[in-house]
């Protein structure tokens, strides 16, 4: 008896997505069903190709179609990925998928450097990433993806100034650190600087993105409110490290993003500095700044904890040469990025099949 396409839908209609507890049919996500005699091609479209259960999906699929339809078949299943998104519709990063906050409660625990590595290991996995520093009086991606001296490009679209990232690694970037000299402070007021984030959110064409990371300063100040005015934000990452003042301030930023007013998810918390591993003695860790301080508090306020890093030289040599560490092959350090950014993507395809977009905040009196 032959074959028929029905028979192969009726299998893959019990394979269910681990994330979204529903089965791969419903969710429209097997496309292109060919039958060929004995061989059998078909196409699952997963939410994100960072996604870490996409062998686990691929296996579960050849299972039931050997199972449900014939033993015997010849199977091709091609993995892909069309990154979802829940973006309201309009003129602001018309072409951008999710928009990402990477936020600290303090300085100094990685906050730049976690979100280099990430936009890398996300731009790795096959995704458009984009990278907005909004750390207007501290840029530091002009070094961390090392073109300091470069400068953005600027073309006129319908009469308007429209500014043009530049791009290294695969990675499109906008900081302010390529409009200004690098030894130079950036002596703003509030206003001025919520300005110039403004502009790079509105008037610049960052095209097709699947992700822009936004590289936020530290605290809860002005471009936070800005940033949540000006666009509509997936979710926002807070790093911390185990320290209990960074936990506090870390908090904080939580709070900020999760109230009422604001209401922008949080897809989770990164304990960065965890654990002091020797390159000696790859197998040891010291806890030198406490332990599980992040993730006792994710667990506590009921947010992902994404993954922790250690503190290795080499993740402070790629960030201080303009070589992020995800890109040297078969390092650890880079390997623990890799995990995170996993985890990333697909909290963010869990939340945008849950949860409805993150309206733009309006509140006048912030202005």
């Amino acid at each position: 008896m032959a074959i028929t396409e029905k028979d192969i839908i009726k299998a893959l209609s019990t394979v269910e997505d681990p994330d979204l507890k529903k089965d791969l049919i419903s969710l429209n996500m097997v496309k292109d069903i060919e039958i060929d005699g004995n061989r059998v091609a078909f196409t699952v479209v997963l939410t994100t190709p960072a996604c870490p259960l996409k062998e686990l999906i691929k296996n579960n699929c050849i299972e039931a179609v050997h199972k449900l339809v014939s033993p015997d078949l010849e199977l091709d299943v091609h993995m892909t990925a069309d990154v979802t998104s829940i973006q309201p519709k309009g003129p602001v990063l018309s072409g951008v998928k999710n928009v990402i906050a990477i936020s600290s409660g303090k300085g100094g625990v990685g906050k730049s450097t976690v979100t280099a590595n990430l936009a890398l290991a996300l731009s790795e996995a096959g995704a458009k990433v984009g990278v907005l520093d909004a750390d207007i009086y501290g840029p530091s991606v002009p070094t961390m993806f090392n073109c300091e001296n470069a400068q953005p490009g600027v073309t006129s679209v319908n009469g308007k100034n429209t500014i043009i990232p530049i791009e290294q690694y695969g990675i499109k970037l906008l900081s302010i650190g390529f409009l200004a000299p690098p030894q130079d402070a950036v002596v703003w007021r509030g206003p001025m600087a919520s300005s110039a984030l403004r502009q790079f959110i509105t008037d610049t064409d960052w095209g097709e993105l699947d992700y822009l990371l936004i590289d936020l300063p530290p605290g809860t100040g002005d471009i936070h409110l800005s940033l949540v005015q000006t666009a509509s934000v997936t979710g926002a990452v807070v790093v911390t490290t185990p320290q209990k003042v960074a936990l506090s301030d870390a908090m904080k930023g939580m709070n900020m993003f999760t109230s009422k007013s604001v209401n922008v998810p949080i897809l989770g918390l990164v304990e960065n500095m965890a654990y002091f591993t020797p390159a000696e003695l790859p197998e040891n860790k010291y806890y030198i700044f406490g332990q599980d301080g992040g993730k006792n508090m994710a667990r506590r306020y009921e947010v992902p904890f994404i993954g922790e890093i250690p503190i290795v030289q080499s993740i402070r040599e790629g960030g201080d040469c303009g070589v992020p560490v995800v890109m040297e092959d078969g390092n650890p350090a880079g390997d623990a990025f890799r995990e995170i950014a996993k985890e990333l993507a697909r909290n963010v395809a869990m939340r945008n099949a849950q949860v409805a977009s993150t309206e733009r905040v309006e509140i006048k009196t912030w202005e």
